[in-house]
């Protein structure tokens, strides 16, 4: 799949999601496609960054901005709702040489971000999300540095925008698009709706479109391009604890066996090693370090350890875990030779359930309207 001047050899994209997809995770999923498939295929896509706290140089979203030596494109994806924010940023990307690769999310349904007009709330109005987009282009003109989108179907089945936001980016110089084939209401509930993303590549047809929802298997994500003709996939919270996921993917698409789930003991070693790198990641900041990464490794434990006899009293130990030698300890403990659950597949991640968007007084009387919602610039980076 090509991306303007990005050439990938598998169609696949790690979707960016807050507190989660940082350098030590793109860093494992990586080596674990590298060891078993022997190349890295894909492209792997930093956690969102604010724009505004990008141009403001805040320091939590500079760090958040790190990518390892080898990472190559060097992909981040920017939060914005200001257009001018939107060209100072990509501008900063370029005279910087921050990335390789420019996302802009237009899909985050967090009530905090739609409240305030941001996120799956800013397609609807179709002059401001086209005057965005512009922003970007312009700002990388001249580069290498490709533009792409991403949207979800909507705000609700009565306020679909998919269509319009992917023939606007398209017809604005963005070199993809990518549909998470639900609406803002459905938040990460329900099921997607992939006839969404046949009428999204049957309506745009000058840039790849890549459809994002319930791949939680390498056979979902060939189901998909199937049945929609999409140029390529997302994946977000299929991987969530299973980082080899992108192994199996990039090996199935590539027409090769998948590699063989792992054994607990080999799911040990990747936990170990994803805290490691969380470790060396937050070394820098302060409070950071040890104390920081194995906080951070809590939530994957659960992950990771989802459908394997693990027990309950190591389970709640881990989630408790200080030190990277109490992780090793824990670890060392479990059945190492424990094959893979068949229960351990499916879903994984927040679901939650849909919910009215909470939008701002009088959002949706005029789509047309290109008044930049005020306050929806967030500082911190997130969400």
């Amino acid at each position: 799949m090509r991306i303007g001047s990005i050439e990938l050899a598998s169609p696949v994209v790690l979707a960016p999601m807050a507190g989660v997809t940082n350098v030590a995770f793109r860093t494992l999923c990586r080596e674990l496609e590298l060891e078993r498939t022997g190349t890295v295929s894909g492209l792997y896509v930093c956690e969102m960054v604010t724009a505004r706290a990008l141009v403001e140089r805040h320091p939590v979203t500079m760090h958040m901005t790190t990518f390892a030596p080898q990472e190559n494109p060097r992909s981040m994806q920017l939060y914005t709702v200001d257009p001018e924010y939107t060209y100072a940023a990509a501008k900063m990307i370029v005279e910087e040489n921050l990335a390789d690769h420019i996302d802009m999310n237009f899909g985050c349904p967090v009530p905090k971000v739609t409240r305030k007009g941001g996120g799956s709330a800013i397609p609807y109005k179709r002059k401001l999300f086209q005057r965005i987009v512009a922003a970007a282009v312009k700002a990388t003109e001249g580069t290498d540095i490709p533009v792409t989108v991403k949207f979800r179907i909507g705000i609700d089945d009565e306020h679909r925008t998919h269509l319009d936001a992917g023939r606007i980016a398209a017809a604005e110089g963005a070199r993809a698009v990518a549909l998470h084939a639900r609406t803002a209401s459905q938040r990460y509930s329900g099921t997607a709706d992939w006839d969404e993303i046949a009428r999204l590549k049957d309506h745009v047809a000058d840039v790849p479109v890549l459809g994002n929802g319930d791949i939680f298997e390498p056979a979902d994500a060939v189901a998909m391009m199937d049945r929609t003709g999409c140029d390529g996939v997302v994946i977000g919270r299929g991987c969530l604890g299973r980082p080899w996921l992108f192994a199996e993917l990039s090996a199935m698409l590539n027409g090769r066996p998948a590699p063989q789930a792992p054994t607990l003991g080999e799911v040990s070693d990747i936990i170990i090693r994803h805290c490691e790198l969380l470790i060396a990641h937050y070394n820098h900041l302060e409070g950071g370090g040890e104390a920081k990464g194995c906080r951070e490794i809590r939530k994957h434990v659960a992950w990771y350890l989802r459908g394997f006899p693990a027990g309950s009293e190591i389970r709640s130990r881990m989630s408790l875990v200080t030190t990277l030698d109490e992780l090793r300890e824990l670890v060392s403990s479990l059945p190492a030779d424990a094959p893979f659950p068949t229960d351990g597949h499916g879903p994984r991640g927040r679901q939650g359930s849909p919910a009215k968007v909470a939008l701002p007084e009088g959002w949706l009387d005029d789509p047309y309207e290109d008044i930049v919602p005020e306050g929806a610039e967030i500082m911190h980076s997130g969400g």
